[in-house]
C-alpha cells in the first residue's frame, strides 16, 4: 500500500500485520506513534494470518487458547479487551474468523482517500477496537461498511470494497508474505525500516511494547542513521495461524 506522494528515498516503516493478530493489537500504539513522526511514511502490508485455508471457527478450545495471550497483552501494554469480546465474541461458537474481509476493507479505504497508508491505518485501528473491545464481527461486510462510515468514508466504500476483495486482496497478502520472508520475519507483527532507499531492516519492537515514548525516541534515533539494535524474538503470531 505505497503512498504515491512519498519518495522511495524517504524513510519508510514497513508494518507487516494482520487485523486478527493479538500481538498486532499489542503493537498498535507503537505504529500509531510512528505515523505521527514527520517525514516517516508507514506502509501497511497485511499478511493474512487467518485467511483462506487458515480461517478458523471459534470453539471453546480456541477461546481457552487465546485468552491467556490476551491477558498477557493487556498486562504488558495496557491495551483494553472488552467483555463483549471475551464473553461475547469468543463464545460465539461456529463464527468464522477470516482475515480477508477486513484486509479488503483497509485496502478499500486507501483507494477511496488516495492516501493508502494513513487512511488504511485509521480503519485498521478502528477494526481492532471493534474486534477486541466491542466484540463485533469484522469479517461481516455490513459491519465493515458501518465502521468505514464512522470514519467518514462515502457510500462508495461498499463498491470499492467489493472490487478489492478476492484476487486483489489475495495478491496483496502474497506480496506481504514475500516481504516478511525478505526481512527475516517469522510472523505478525513485523516492522522493518528502510532509510534512503535501502532495503528494509527488521526492527526489534519487543522492548518497546507498552513503552510508546521510548519507542518513539528510539525510532527517531534510527531515522538519524543510528544502527538498529540486533533483533531478538519479540512476541508474534505465527504465519501459519498457529502459536502466538
Amino acid at each position: 500500500m505505497a503512498n504515491d506522494k512519498t519518495s522511495n528515498a524517504s524513510p519508510r516503516l514497513h508494518y507487516i500485520y494482520d487485523p486478527l493478530c493479538g500481538w498486532c493489537y499489542a503493537a498498535a500504539p507503537l505504529v500509531h506513534a510512528a505515523a505521527g513522526i514527520a517525514g516517516l511514511a508507514v506502509e501497511l502490508h497485511a499478511g493474512g494470518l487467518l485467511a483462506g485455508a487458515q480461517r478458523r471457527a471459534i470453539t471453546p478450545q480456541w477461546r481457552d487458547y487465546v485468552l491467556p495471550h490476551d491477558r498477557r497483552i493487556a498486562e504488558l501494554t495496557g491495551q483494553p479487551f472488552g467483555t463483549a469480546y471475551t464473553d461475547g465474541l469468543l463464545r460465539d461458537v461456529g463464527y468464522v474468523l477470516d482475515s480477508e474481509p477486513p484486509i479488503s476493507a483497509v485496502l478499500a479505504a486507501g483507494v477511496l482517500v488516495g492516501d493508502a497508508n494513513r487512511a488504511g491505518l485509521a480503519l485498521l485501528e478502528r477494526l481492532q477496537r471493534a474486534h477486541y473491545v466491542e466484540g463485533r464481527h469484522i469479517a461481516d461486510p455490513a459491519v465493515l461498511s458501518e465502521l468505514a462510515a464512522e470514519l467518514g468514508h462515502s457510500a462508495a466504500f461498499g463498491e470499492v470494497y467489493r472490487q478489492m476483495s478476492g484476487a486483489i486482496t489475495q495478491a496483496h497478502i502474497a506480496a506481504s508474505r514475500r516481504l516478511l520472508q525478505q526481512v527475516g520475519g517469522q510472523g505478525f507483527p513485523t516492522l522493518a525500516l528502510s532509510l534512503a532507499g535501502e532495503p528494509p531492516q527488521r526492527l526489534d519492537i519487543g522492548p518497546y511494547l507498552g513503552q510508546t515514548e521510548a519507542w518513539r525516541t528510539q525510532l527517531i534515533a534510527w531515522l538519524g542513521s543510528a544502527q538498529p539494535d540486533e533483533v531478538s524474538a519479540a512476541p508474534f503470531c505465527a504465519i501459519d495461524g498457529g502459536e502466538c
